[in-house]
């Protein structure tokens, strides 16, 4: 059976919903956040999802990560990306960014145009046995992200499959991230690995989900689902309807986190302190580099 035949014998309820408010991040900046805020520290793999808002000269200008991954995904208007390996370059609207901090980066992420400039941004927990490998970086032009369309519903597939559509992204730790706008009247059924954790972020409009009787929900919330093979989602508005549907295969090891460094243990947390105050040990270029928008900016 393929993907596109899939018929879903145990939808996945929404098991928790949190309206994401806006609040400041980075400087000047505002994020909606949904996961990575009290009521939901973690939801493993995922530390942080974030529905950002920047205006220049507000950004987020050079700061550090360790032992995770940052996917970026631009809504509306561009972002300049820099970090102290010489790595840079705009993410636009409908561009993608996977970067795998690993062992260390630090980088700087300002606006590109003018104007307001929105996305989103996750933060993806690694395997112990892949905190310390070195940066890497997956990036994918908005014209080269695979879609597909299907009795009112169109995909766009940033990691996993759907549809029949594969992204050629590697997720070190095994995820699916899936843009969704549903036509109104339109009717989505998703398959889910069934041992994967998953949750549903709503951009636009509002839906149904997991069981059709329930209430429609609306803008900025994010849907926890329960246990089973697949996701269930109904557009019973007369205004499209648009979410991402983000799953992944849960880490079950210890979470030790300290703003950008995240690890499995309080040692391991004092030694990345160490290592970035002492450039050491994958931030050894931290010492003489500052990012162009800093060094214009004179943050």
């Amino acid at each position: 059976m393929t993907q596109q035949e899939f018929k879903i014998k145990e939808p996945r309820l929404v098991s928790r919903k949190f309206l994401a408010r806006p609040q400041h991040e980075g400087v000047g900046a505002v994020v909606r956040r949904s996961i990575g805020r009290f009521e939901l520290k973690y939801f493993d793999p995922f530390l942080v999802l974030d529905e950002f808002s920047v205006t220049a000269p507000a950004g987020f200008p050079d700061h550090p990560h360790r032992g995770f991954e940052t996917v970026t995904y631009m809504l509306q208007g561009a972002v300049t990306h820099e970090d102290f390996e010489g790595h840079k370059g705009t993410i636009e609207a409908g561009d993608l960014q996977w970067m795998t901090a690993g062992r260390g980066i630090v980088h700087s992420e300002m606006p590109a145009s003018q104007g307001t400039q929105k996305g989103l941004q996750l933060w993806i927990n690694l395997a112990s046995q892949n905190k310390m490998i070195e940066p890497k970086y997956q990036e994918i032009l908005s014209k080269d992200i695979g879609e597909a369309m299907k009795d009112g519903v169109k995909v766009r597939v940033i990691a996993g499959e759907a549809l029949g559509i594969k992204s050629p992204i590697y997720t070190r730790t095994p995820t699916m991230y899936l843009d969704f706008i549903l036509k109104p009247g339109s009717h989505l059924q998703q398959p889910i690995p069934k041992s994967w954790n998953a949750f549903v972020y709503v951009l636009e409009g509002e839906g149904i989900f997991g069981n059709q009787k329930s209430q429609p929900i609306s803008s900025h919330h994010i849907l926890l689902l329960g246990s089973g093979d697949g996701l269930e989602a109904w557009n019973k508005s007369s205004k499209q309807l648009r979410f991402i549907l983000v799953g992944g295969e849960p880490l079950g090891e210890p979470v030790v986190q300290f703003g950008p460094f995240v690890m499995n243990t309080q040692e391991e947390i004092d030694q990345t302190i160490d290592d970035f105050e002492n450039y050491a040990n994958g931030f050894e270029k931290a010492r003489q580099w500052r990012s162009q928008s800093a060094l214009s900016l004179d943050y």
